[in-house]
């Protein structure tokens, strides 16, 4: 009999466990809906975090991953190794044609009004050419074989702290009377004319290129 009665209590037991087990479940579930509710009337429940798409402008003229533009500098060398051409490029300031003519006698020029290094436009580079057998002065044949450059050939620009990388994607033979170069591109363009004087209108070769790839000047 003591195992029946051991046994009949536990049963009661399990009985009022469960019994209280849904009263609380009960109670619990009326508290939080009166809570919600209350909540909802007073508005003060939280707000459904809302995903928000972010606007990306990509710009047609977009260069490519690997080039990162410094500040704007003076080209100083410009190398051009498929038609052997490494000369120094000059900076003057006034575009006065004795001041232009007069820095063309020490290797190439970058016209004063032209884009730097870095800067969005077009750098002009003009240079001498001579086919000569013999010339006294060297930067007389600074731009010599331009003209045989092909697309894709690579012209390197070197300015204070920066390698700029060019590829050609044109050349030209610019007729004498039609001999205008435009200053203002997007993008970054490279513009390499031959010059025999900047006060005369003669026939001339033209290269364009643009930048494809920049690194330190120390690497």
């Amino acid at each position: 009999m003591t195992a029946i009665n051991q046994t009949v209590k536990a049963v009661r037991a399990v009985n009022r466990a469960y019994s209280n087990k849904w009263s609380f479940l009960a109670a619990f579930l009326a508290v939080f809906f009166v809570s919600f509710s209350t909540l909802a009337t007073l508005d003060l429940l939280p707000e459904a975090p809302t995903k928000v798409a972010e606007e990306v402008t990509v710009s047609s003229n977009a260069l490519t991953a690997s080039v990162a533009l410094a500040q704007p500098e003076d080209a100083l060398r410009v190398e051009i190794p498929a038609v052997g051409i490494n000369v120094e490029i000059k900076n003057p300031e006034s575009t006065n044609v004795a001041v232009l003519d007069e820095a063309l006698l020490t290797g190439a020029v970058r016209y004063p009004t032209s884009a730097k290094l870095g800067e969005e436009g077009n750098t002009i580079l003009f240079g001498h050419s001579s086919y000569l057998p013999i010339v006294n002065n060297k930067s007389f044949k600074a731009f010599n074989e331009i003209q045989n450059l092909t697309e894709e050939d690579k012209i390197l620009v070197h300015g204070e702290t920066m390698t700029y990388v060019y590829s050609v994607t044109q050349v030209a033979q610019a007729d004498a009377e039609d001999a205008a170069i435009p200053l203002t591109k997007s993008g970054h363009t490279l513009t390499l004319a031959t010059c025999d004087s900047f006060g005369k209108k003669t026939s001339r070769f033209i290269v364009v290129a643009e930048l494809v790839e920049t690194y330190p000047l120390a690497s």
